[in-house]
């Protein structure tokens, strides 16, 4: 489902001090603020024009629970086909 009435919240900051990379901060059009810190101002741009075209609109909360379900899954797999779960009823071995 798409959002409606969204305000676009993109903004970035670049700075730098004395003896240190590139602090940048990026916000994008959901309101998510990313950070990082580059050796060039070159890179530091580059990487706001990247978390802009690459930015994604927030899970849902069903998302996000169906993710960490199937993240649940797929290590209890994995610890079973590895030999690790004993057979206790709540697998704390």
């Amino acid at each position: 489902m798409e959002q409606q009435n969204i305000k676009d919240m993109r903004d970035y900051s670049i700075t730098k001090k004395k003896d240190e990379w590139y602090d940048t901060q990026v916000t994008d059009k959901y309101g998510i603020t990313h950070q990082n810190y580059f050796e060039s101002s070159c890179e530091a741009y580059d990487w706001v024009y990247y978390v802009w075209a690459s930015e994604k609109p927030p899970l849902t909360h069903d998302q996000e629970m169906e993710m960490l379900a199937t993240a649940i899954w797929g290590c209890t797999k994995l610890d079973k086909e590895l030999g690790l779960l004993k057979g206790n009823a709540d697998n704390l071995d």
